[in-house]
């Protein structure tokens, strides 16, 4: 009898640290998972913010020139669409 119930314990504490080591096993992989996609978006992130850091430095290179046209000139480009009386203006219908 003694030996029956000490196979049984030793199969069930195999089974339960099979069990535990699956479970360790798929939370690394996740947390390996969820670390990659982390460093991705940090990388963006660096990336927007070189962006807007060189548009930082072009807009204080421009009020120490003192100029303010350009500023103006700038703005009413990019933010109202205005365009001089000479250009021509093309948009991209594809969505490209």
């Amino acid at each position: 009898m003694k030996r029956k119930s000490k196979r049984e314990s030793s199969i069930i504490l195999k089974m339960l640290c099979l069990a535990v080591c699956v479970y360790v096993f798929g939370t690394l992989i996740n947390l390996w998972s969820t670390l990659n996609e982390s460093q991705a978006e940090l990388l963006a992130l660096k990336e927007e913010y070189a962006a807007t850091e060189n548009d930082i430095a072009e807009l204080k290179a421009m009020l120490q020139d003192e100029s303010n046209t350009q500023i103006i000139e700038k703005a009413a480009r990019e933010r109202l669409g205005y365009i001089y009386s000479d250009e021509q203006l093309f948009i991209d219908i594809s969505g490209n």
